[in-house]
């Protein structure tokens, strides 16, 4: 793992004097009469402090123990992990990578096929329900949790109540999903508090669209299993006979108005109304407040009552702008401090989402994330992160979360994806300092996990099942039987869990990384014939506490050994004196600072340089 553990020898940076060819020789401007507003290499943006580190972790799978791993295997078989899974060790771990926030993901109470009817949760039809655990975002009860994670199912809601104020207790925030687009087809709240009526309980079916309805319906339509779904493969659920039966039938989750949706539709959901008349030009009722805004409102407020300290928000932009807008700010009359980060996917409404709407944060899936991953499968060029700063968020770079994995994407490790766990190594050093922002791990991508077989509903994509009771054999073995001491990795995943803990515990710490501007260095090393503009990226973060350097090959077998070059006018704009000497200290390797050296890329390698005046 050289790419990891860096010696002295192997970095290559310095400035041997002011004449150096690392330095422009040409004279420039004073830094007053160089705006940022002019220079193409960066932007005017205001840096702002939203350095959140977040470590997702799917609470059914992160504790479970079992490696049976039976295909459509049930929860006695294949096992499910507990809220009380997550101790105070585990915690412990999370928090030494630098974490300040845990989203819990699939705490919600959603519609399963495993039998809770002794509890008196009504029985789920496999028809409607996906994978023999069911999908975390078929959400059944907006005011209770999922029974697969307690011990004691009686005592559910306590077990969980538990688990934030153990989180709280180890100096961590709590993110739970809040998934405001769609519910279950069988939604059914029999967990909410005394006088809140119920989804649905007042709607006027026979209107396709009203108002205060909080579903849309199909009058005179009854619903129909869309062909062809086998929810067990080879074997039957409970109550699968291909006959549901809703009359009239709701309007399905991703907006397809008909009583018989596809099996690759959302068939297992009915969307949710906000007063939008999507069958008459999506025309808004919007005053007064629509029924359903009220209620979503009430059941952010029974979570945030429980200490809660932010949401993920599902498919945001399926939710009209207007909503948020409203409900954003009267959540943070009750707690001003909750963190609200909308899942997003058009980059052209991103601004309107934080302006009007009111997120803190954005996904930014289809801008940086889809860029690394296509140089980390050796099919982008670095123009794709150029793109992402200087067009898609520029000046609201400080709102846009980055990652490299999460429950709905391929791991890294994955035949699918990268294939190999070290490319995410310059690119999740990119997604955690390219600016202010915060960034998010998923539990087994520092492991290297790569979600190899078929699960049962989730086939082999490449992804870590959502669907399924499953044990997750990698993160097991850093779990090592609730130690979590990653006792049972082997070498190479051990230096792999070494360098995300460093990359992110720096990035929570440092200066420059939380708080400092932004400038890309591609142009003003284009010329040098070592210099591989298309996988090397370079740029500087700095403040007046800290100057960084920051430097990533993504080639997965080319080493380069470029003399990098910054301008004496960038130099000035950090407030660097040009005709002084530097030292440039590693920091994720920690290597003795060095003056003079001859800079050494390896495949594959990230490099976070702290530039010091030499004493």
């Amino acid at each position: 793992m050289k790419y990891l553990l860096l010696s002295a020898a192997a970095l290559s940076l310095g400035v041997a004097s002011a004449s150096s060819s690392f330095l422009n020789s040409q004279p420039s401007a004073p830094v007053a009469e160089t705006p940022f507003s002019s220079d193409p290499n960066t932007t005017d943006e205001q840096p702002q402090d939203h350095k959140l580190v977040i470590y997702q972790l799917m609470t059914r799978l992160f504790g479970n123990k079992t490696t049976v791993n039976k295909p459509y295997g049930t929860l006695q078989e294949n096992g499910a992990g507990k809220f009380n899974d997550i101790n105070n060790t585990a915690l412990q771990a999370i928090r030494k990578m630098g974490t300040s926030h845990v989203w819990f993901t699939g705490v919600i109470e959603h519609a399963t096929m495993t039998d809770y009817t002794k509890y008196g949760i009504a029985l789920d039809d496999a028809d409607v329900v996906k994978g023999r655990a069911g999908s975390p975002y078929a959400i059944k009860d907006y005011y209770d949790v999922d029974p697969d994670l307690a011990v004691d199912v009686k005592n559910r809601m306590q077990e969980f109540e538990a688990l934030v104020k153990r989180t709280h207790d180890n100096d961590l925030k709590v993110i739970i999903d809040f998934i405001p687009n769609h519910v279950a087809r069988t939604y059914k709240s029999d967990a909410h508090p005394k006088g809140v009526v119920d989804l649905g309980e007042k709607d006027d079916k026979t209107k396709a669209f009203a108002p205060n309805n909080n579903f849309y319906y199909l009058p005179g339509k009854s619903f129909v299993v869309p062909a062809g779904y086998n929810p067990l493969g080879p074997l039957s659920g409970p109550r699968e006979d291909k006959k549901f039966q809703e009359v009239p039938a709701k309007a399905t989750g991703n907006d397809v108005f008909s009583e018989a949706p596809k099996v690759d539709d959302w068939f297992e959901t009915i969307k949710l109304n906000y007063g939008v008349d999507y069958q008459n030009g999506r025309q808004k009722h919007f005053s007064p407040i629509p029924d359903t805004w009220l209620k979503m409102r009430d059941i952010l407020i029974f979570w945030t009552k429980k200490d809660v300290d932010g949401f993920r928000c599902d498919m945001a932009e399926m939710v009209p702008v207007e909503f948020w807008a409203w409900v954003i700010p009267e959540l943070k009359k009750v707690k001003p401090e909750l963190v609200f980060i909308g899942e997003a996917y058009d980059a052209k409404t991103y601004k309107m989402y934080i302006e009007q709407g009111h997120f803190d944060y954005l996904y930014d899936k289809v801008g940086l994330y889809d860029g690394l991953r296509r140089l980390m499968r050796g099919e982008g060029t670095t123009e794709d992160i150029t793109k992402v700063w200087r067009e898609e968020s520029r000046g609201f770079s400080s709102h846009m979360l980055r990652f490299l994995e999460n429950h709905d994407e391929q791991r890294i490790a994955s035949k699918d994806f990268a294939g190999n766990p070290r490319a995410a190594i310059p690119a999740m050093t990119v997604s955690a300092t390219l600016a202010t922002g915060p960034v998010m791990l998923y539990f087994g991508q520092d492991v290297g996990e790569p979600a190899h077989g078929s699960e049962g509903f989730s086939g082999e994509d490449g992804r870590t099942t959502i669907f399924d009771y499953w044990g997750v054999p990698e993160h097991q073995k850093w779990m090592n039987g609730g130690k979590f001491d990653g006792g049972k990795l082997s070498t190479e995943q051990k230096h792999l869990r070494d360098f995300y803990c460093r990359l992110l515990a720096l990035t929570s710490q440092s200066d420059a990384i939380r708080r400092g501007r932004f400038y890309e260095l591609q142009d003003a090393n284009n010329l040098d014939p070592q210099y591989n503009q298309r996988q090397l990226y370079t740029y500087l973060r700095w403040t007046d506490k800290q100057k960084l350097l920051i430097v990533v090959n993504f080639s997965p077998d080319k080493t380069y050994r470029p003399t990098l070059r910054i301008p004496r006018e960038t130099m000035q704009l950090m407030g660097l004196n040009p005709t002084k000497f530097y030292t440039y200290t590693e920091l994720l390797s920690q290597a003795p600072a060095v003056e003079t050296l001859n800079l050494t890329l390896a495949p594959q390698g990230a490099y976070v340089f702290e530039i010091k005046p030499e004493e």
